[in-house]
């Protein structure tokens, strides 16, 4: 088989990329390692930055998008069991769409289904060729048959422990990282939400979130030891830690109920630079993981892709070189995302060693945020998302 380019993940980000490129002339083909199922079945969360929305609706993906969706113009921060908003929207001019990442693989998949693109899953031993050279391929076996692509380039999008990252030299990749010393017991159930937007709450028992999916479906985490097992919970012991962790007045009046599912998920920072070599580039959790304190993780992707699709489609349209820039424009938004992250994560996380001082700290920090609308402005231009 031929394509020019080959993508390796059926994850949103594979899937949109192709849909892109796709409308900008140019072949590819999508290799995923799991079943179209399994894949629709991940839960992932769902806040998009204004740039996001854009991007899929540029991809011809936005209509049920914008039906569906929820738009957020601000979210809302607590310290102490006492709340406050920030009005993202009067400061940037923005809001965040919370729509599940589910719901986007979906409507990606119909996407690429109805442009008669090639997706093709349950590809097992997918191995990159002669990256550092002009004419790279890419091998899979496919119900015990060995299959060949041979392509211009190759882009891995396959998340963190999938085969693109590996295939770059030692020599070549630098990475950096950050494990947290916690986890986010999260909770899916079918509740109202407990509040109208996203809530973020530091407390001296460890931090908590309120999120949502949709009117009727919630999702709730708490910090807990990353050891913590989520069978050790019972639905009644999350629902309590989670109301003391909260302003009264939300706690009160909140909904519960059986849960969904119910998960522990590490928290760690992480990137891979050069986020290209060859005519290899990675692109998302293939390149870097945010903890999802700031709500980057598809976002950062999604950038990812953008820049990719921009630099293909001008390097396909006559522009020689104009894919080497991609490593550095996309890195660049990447650490200022990480940066944020970082950052909220610090702020809003009780760490282990945390004395009654550095507790104090982030509450007057926090408490700054409330009384100053230029710190209030530097978080909402982070959070909607910095331009492309």
């Amino acid at each position: 088989m031929r394509t020019q380019v080959c993508i390796i993940g059926g994850g949103p980000s594979g899937l949109l990329l192709s849909q892109l490129l796709h409308r900008s002339g140019v072949d590819t083909v999508v290799l995923e390692r799991q079943s179209r199922e399994y894949v629709l079945g991940r839960i992932r969360a769902g806040v998009l930055e204004w740039g996001s929305v854009e991007t899929l609706r540029a991809a011809g993906v936005g209509a049920r998008m914008d039906r569906d969706g929820d738009p957020h113009t601000g979210i809302e921060l607590a310290a102490r069991n006492r709340g406050f908003r920030i009005d993202l929207e009067a400061f940037t001019g923005k809001r965040v769409m919370v729509y599940g990442q589910t719901e986007i693989t979906a409507d990606l998949y119909a996407a690429r289904d109805a442009m008669g693109g090639v997706v093709i899953d349950r590809a097992e031993g997918v191995t990159l060729h002669d990256l550092d050279r002009d004419a790279p391929y890419v091998t899979y076996r496919r119900n015990g048959t060995e299959h060949r692509i041979d392509c211009d380039f190759v882009a891995g999008c396959d998340g963190f422990h999938g085969v693109s990252r590996k295939s770059m030299p030692a020599s070549v990749l630098k990475e950096y990282e950050r494990v947290y010393p916690f986890g986010w017991l999260g909770v899916l159930s079918e509740t109202p939400p407990a509040t109208k937007e996203i809530l973020y709450a530091n407390h001296e028992r460890g931090f908590a979130l309120c999120s949502m999916r949709n009117p009727s479906l919630s999702r709730y985490y708490i910090q807990v030891p990353l050891d913590e097992k989520a069978e050790n919970w019972s639905d009644e012991a999350f629902w309590d830690e989670l109301r003391r962790r909260l302003p009264p007045d939300i706690a009160d009046g909140m909904v519960t109920g059986p849960s969904v599912e119910k998960s522990v998920a590490p928290l760690r920072s992480f990137v891979a630079e050069p986020m290209q070599w060859g005519r290899l580039f990675l692109v998302g959790d293939a390149a870097h993981i945010v903890p999802p304190t700031g709500a980057k993780g598809l976002n950062l992707a999604v950038g990812d892709v953008h820049y990719l699709w921009k630099a293909l489609e001008a390097e396909y349209g006559g522009y020689a070189g104009a894919v080497r820039g991609y490593s550095d424009r996309a890195l660049a938004r990447v650490w200022n995302a990480m940066r944020f992250s970082w950052s909220f994560t610090m702020t809003m996380h009780r760490f282990p060693e945390q004395t009654g001082y550095d507790q104090r700290m982030q509450e007057t920090e926090i408490s700054y945020l409330e009384q100053s609308d230029s710190a209030q402005r530097v978080l909402a231009e982070q959070y909607v998302g910095l331009p492309y």
